[in-house]
């Protein structure tokens, strides 16, 4: 189904936008211009913290980023929310992944990631379509339904800036960027690039680990 996206993501070996965005370890802002000539980055894209795919996917970055630190490369979290809303949350959560904040999805929307149309035919397919992304759920169920099934799990109730985030952000959709040390993009991946079952879905470890091998041996190699 065409979901008539609103962007076209970046493409491979174009030169990643850069970026400058408040830290929430309280370094003040972390940018792209930090990696450049010293490591690679893996940069994710989420959307708010009421979304409880994101939640799931911030918590198996931080588990695979000692992996991808081993190879010479960086993680960062980009969260769409208030500096101070992340603080809350983590501060209940605490995380070991590097986080920044970026309320107005200006990464987002410089990154390529699309929003899609909320256009009657959308509206309809994700009333149609069951997913259980991350494995946890008995079944498969309608996207809002797994989104509040898991949100249960977590005990995870949300406040007024996770629903002013969700109203502005729907539905905005998540992305996932390797960047090479010159600052040129190597590898990507655009939730729901093969269609709506892959709303929720994140990249396994096993598959970040392996795509980020293959582009760091590219780079070792001088290969563009």
């Amino acid at each position: 189904m065409n979901m008539q996206p609103t962007l076209v993501p970046i493409a491979l070996g174009e030169r990643a936008p850069d970026f400058s965005l408040p830290a929430l370890d309280g370094s003040g802002s972390v940018s792209l211009a930090d990696f450049r000539g010293r490591n690679s980055l893996f940069l994710a894209l989420f959307v708010g913290l009421w979304c409880p795919f994101c939640r799931r996917a911030i918590a198996q970055m931080a588990a695979t980023a000692p992996q991808l630190q081993a190879l010479g490369i960086e993680t960062l979290g980009v969260v769409a929310t208030e500096l101070e809303n992340a603080r809350l949350y983590f501060k209940f959560r605490p995380s070991r992944l590097r986080i920044a904040t970026d309320p107005t999805l200006s990464t987002h929307r410089a990154y390529g990631v699309p929003k899609p149309l909320p256009t009657p035919e959308l509206m309809a397919a994700l009333a149609e379509t069951r997913v259980n992304p991350t494995g946890e759920l008995a079944e498969p169920l309608p996207v809002r339904q797994a989104a509040e099934a898991l949100a249960q799990l977590d005990g995870y109730i949300e406040n007024q800036t996770d629903h002013a985030d969700l109203e502005r952000q729907w539905p905005q959709l998540k992305g996932q960027f390797l960047v090479d040390r010159e600052g040129l993009v190597r590898w990507t991946h655009i939730e729901c690039s093969e269609g709506l079952a892959g709303i929720g879905k994140f990249p396994s470890a096993q598959e970040i680990v392996a795509a980020a091998e293959t582009a760091l041996g590219r780079e070792k190699g001088g290969s563009h």
